[in-house]
């Protein structure tokens, strides 16, 4: 193992966005095993400072490959596609009008059915945007393309964050 390797590369998988989750699981186990600093306490500081690097290193890749929005704006930056969130907020109308609706909708949503309603339409929304981000990125290879719709999802989660408080309040 190298610490420079990339994600895909330290974990042993395809560089590409589906992926095999036990089998992130089950890599993450072996690595952290393999890594941990217990197995090095015996070696003496410098061995020890050396597995803790480890550790967080694969921990920190795991955080990125588990979870499909991060790994898909890790994916974008590795092939050169930078998501630039916080500078490229720029969206096809339509999607911005799709928000506009769901904020007046949850704005207006009075009830708890009003609300679940509503966050039964967006995670729909969001498995629809990340089967379409895998065919983008492992089928089509748009780089370009797939740095939007992770965008797109970035607004989405927030706007499923914003509902899922919504919900806690009415107390579901």
């Amino acid at each position: 193992m190298k610490l420079a390797s990339d994600d895909f590369e330290l974990f042993g998988v395809p560089r590409r966005f589906e992926q095999d989750r036990s089998a992130l699981d089950a890599r993450w186990r072996a690595l952290q095993a393999e890594v941990h600093p217990d197995r090095f306490a015996a070696q003496g500081a410098a061995a020890l400072r050396v597995a803790m690097q480890w550790a967080v290193r694969v921990n920190e890749a795991y955080e990125r490959l588990k979870d499909p929005l991060k790994r898909g704006a890790y994916l974008c930056e590795l092939l050169g596609e930078p998501v630039n969130a916080h500078r490229n907020t720029a969206m096809p109308p339509s999607f911005l009008r799709q928000q506009m609706e769901w904020r007046e909708a949850l704005d207006d949503a009075d009830t708890l059915a009003d609300v679940e309603a509503l966050a039964t339409d967006v995670a729909a929304r969001r498995e629809a945007a990340l089967a379409e981000l895998a065919i983008t990125f492992d089928q089509r290879h748009d780089t370009h393309a797939a740095a939007q719709q992770v965008r797109a999802l970035m607004f989405i989660e927030r706007f499923a964050d914003d509902v899922d408080e919504r919900l806690e309040a009415l107390g579901q």
